[in-house]
């Protein structure tokens, strides 16, 4: 009994295919490539004033601060961020945070002093600048 080549290529090629298909369908997203819902609470402080995430909220050194879309740290606002290294900033200040690929903060230990939130998902600033204890800090910008 002779087989035919055209039909065993199209039957295997078929199964390839579902078989593709279905590991895409079943398979969960890279963990760098998910988003976590990350809260950025600035409401302590004073006085109020504009918050950026560069390349994520609109920036405030642009824009005129009175009719800005820019964020204020008058509410909480909730940000969709991807694991990586992100920046908070004010007029007066910026640090550097990371978004881990479990979706929880980190940033240097020398800015416990002014945020809070590491290894959950709010980020707390509670000082209008980043180091009011003199002291030196422990992060470079890469």
């Amino acid at each position: 009994m002779a087989s035919n080549p055209l039909g065993l290529a199209l039957g295997a090629l078929a199964l390839l295919m579902a078989t593709q298909v279905a590991s895409a369908v079943a398979a969960p997203p890279p963990a760098h490539t998910k988003e976590y819902a990350i809260m950025i609470d600035a409401t302590t402080l004073h006085p109020p004033t504009r918050w950026y995430v560069p390349g994520i909220t609109p920036m405030i050194m642009t824009l005129d601060p009175e009719s800005t879309e820019a964020y204020s740290t008058t509410e909480r606002r909730e940000l969709k961020l991807k694991p990586g290294t992100y920046k908070f900033g004010t007029f007066t200040f910026d640090f550097p945070f990371d978004i881990t690929l479990d979706g929880t903060l980190d940033f240097a230990k020398s800015l416990d002093e002014c945020v809070a939130g590491r290894g959950t998902r709010v980020l707390t600033v509670t000082c209008s600048r980043t180091y009011p204890h003199g002291g030196k800090r422990d992060y470079d910008y890469k």
